[in-house]
């Protein structure tokens, strides 16, 4: 019988943490064990690493994901245990898990089968208590703007212009609108608000963005929380609250060391999602292991048009990241989805829907590209592929000039990625990247917005009303033009409509909302009927997780 995910990594014979650390080179005192098998990165040590030569860097992003699953955190890990394999010193950074999705739909994403991240159990719920200390800074300053208005209100803070929404890690849709400070004058004055999920935050934002301390509380500082009665801007270091929200965070901003099942480092450090944020990795955490290894594999959110796309244009432009290679991973299984096959009839073979879905496939290829970043396909292996489903998606990548290379690091690790390892050494190595962002600082934002939805998504027009279009240029006078755009759409269609699968054209894309994250650095532009508060689904994955007599954690895979 097949083990699960958690099965598997229960077995792990996994390494004292500090021996895990010592692999990279970081003394035991510059780590804060959690336990046995997993400790934060003191700043100090990071600190000391500038000067030091980056290592090779390696994007691992997929197709738009499908009830049928693509194992992009798989890969990721399976990636970097071949690569580790192969001699090189290769380090795995990617995101935290939300509490949301894993009591949701996922019920865990910390990668599977053989090509794991471990503890498992922890990583998947609590961790290091990074979220909560995000949840924590965020609703402190939501507390502070009702605080100041209830005494007096100096900073003449229109009550019906307050942006700054609550948080928590959970999918709870009957917050998404809310009323508060009911029940008399001694709980403030009631209006309505709302909770976004807590990676929705843009102090999750912030905090995966900013370089040390000091730049987390400059940025802080800078979120823009409300706006006065004759509109003019409230910043967070108005309401002094930048400090007490730095302390909360100050240890959540170290990033956190784990392991793979085979021993290998890996740094599991923030967790925006990329549908509705910019879904990447803390830039502290994949800086130090740029430092400290020959290659470093990171991910991104979802498919290349929402997660990598703002890897480039948002983690990478900031934080002057030049990636080397990029993979994109594919299955049989997604490609015939997106040929129009319903999950119920994935397990027969059919060579043509493949080739269909491979549409899906080839406009991700052409998109990174125009990047300037080299690309090789990473078919993840499910045991129903067939010779002729995988011959067809190899052909058709053939076709598009890149490859595509069948791993097998679910069922056997880093054996099962040599290959692809092989391949991505051989392109890093080759100094083929020409990184480019997709558009410059200086372009309009309104035009930066088109450049995504026409070269990105393939949209024919955006459609954005009279009141986005000024909103936008109120901010462009305010000294906001240069940033960037973070688009936030369903992560299923290239379109806003998560049903039209494949590669869809002839589209309009209908902008809902703009947000002004100041202190993140960046614009969120909010598309079709995405949320920033999602629901539990019928069936949660909750239902299936409980303790068993031993005391041991069921349903968690």
């Amino acid at each position: 019988m097949t083990k699960t995910d958690l099965e598997i990594a229960r077995e792990a014979r996994k390494q004292p943490i500090q021996a895990v650390g010592e692999k990279l080179g970081i003394p035991s005192e510059h780590l804060l064990p959690f336990g046995h098998d997993k400790a934060k990165v003191s700043a100090e040590f990071i600190r000391s690493l500038e000067g030091r030569p980056d290592g090779k860097l390696v994007l691992v992003t997929a197709i738009n994901p499908t009830p049928a699953g693509e194992g992009k955190t798989t890969t990721t890990v399976g990636l970097s245990d071949g690569l580790n394999a192969l001699g090189k010193k290769s380090v795995v950074c990617i995101r935290e898990p939300s509490l949301g999705p894993c009591f949701g739909m996922k019920g865990g994403a910390a990668g599977g089968g053989y090509a794991q991240v471990v503890p498992m159990e922890d990583i998947n719920l609590h961790f290091t208590g990074d979220f909560h200390a995000i949840t924590s800074a965020h609703n402190l300053l939501a507390a502070m703007i009702d605080n100041h208005i209830y005494w007096g209100n100096p900073l003449d803070i229109d009550p019906r212009r307050i942006a700054w929404r609550r948080v928590l890690d959970m999918n709870d849709r009957a917050l998404r609108d809310i009323v508060t400070s009911l029940g008399g004058v001694a709980n403030g004055y009631p209006r309505q608000t709302g909770f976004d999920i807590t990676v929705a935050s843009e102090i999750m934002a912030i905090l995966c963005l900013a370089t040390d301390l000091e730049d987390l509380r400059r940025r802080l500082g800078d979120i823009i929380v409300a706006y006065t009665r004759d509109r003019k801007p409230v910043y967070a270091r108005d309401l002094k609250a930048e400090g007490a929200m730095t302390v909360l965070l100050q240890q959540a901003m170290q990033p956190n060391l784990v392991q793979t099942l085979e021993n290998n480092p890996a740094f599991v450090h923030g967790g925006p999602f990329a549908n509705i944020a910019h879904g990447c990795n803390s830039v502290v955490a994949t800086r130090t292991a740029l430092k400290l290894g020959d290659y470093v594999v990171t991910e991104a959110g979802f498919g290349a048009d929402l997660g990598a796309e703002k890897f480039f244009d948002i983690k990478c432009r900031k934080a002057g990241l030049h990636p080397d290679v990029a993979v994109i991973v594919a299955t049989v299984r997604a490609l015939k989805m997106n040929g129009g096959v319903g999950k119920a009839e994935l397990g027969a073979e059919n060579v043509e829907a493949v080739r269909k879905g491979c549409a899906n496939l080839g406009r991700h290829i052409a998109n990174v590209r125009s990047f300037g970043v080299p690309v090789v396909v990473a078919i993840n292996h499910f045991h129903t592929d067939t010779d002729a489903e995988i011959a067809a998606v190899q052909e058709y990548v053939s076709s598009h000039g890149a490859e595509a290379i069948v791993a097998r690091h679910w069922a056997e690790g880093s054996k099962g990625t040599k290959e692809l390892a092989e391949r991505v050494i051989a392109l890093a190595e080759s100094g083929a990247s020409q990184f480019d962002p997709l558009y410059p600082d200086d372009m309009p934002l309104m035009e930066k917005i088109e450049t995504i939805a026409e070269r990105i998504y393939r949209a024919d027009e955006v459609l954005a009303d009279t009141k986005i279009r000024n909103q936008l240029r109120e901010w462009e006078a305010a000294g906001y033009g240069n940033l960037p755009i973070c688009m936030a759409k369903t992560q299923y269609s290239f379109s806003t409509d998560p049903n039209l699968r494949g590669a869809p054209t002839g589209f309009g894309l209908p902008i809902r909302e703009v947000r002004l994250s100041a202190g993140a650095g960046f614009i969120v532009v909010i598309c079709g009927e995405i949320m920033t508060m999602p629901g539990l689904p019928k069936v949660p994955s909750a239902e299936m997780i409980r303790l068993d007599e031993a005391g041991l954690i069921e349903g968690l895979t």
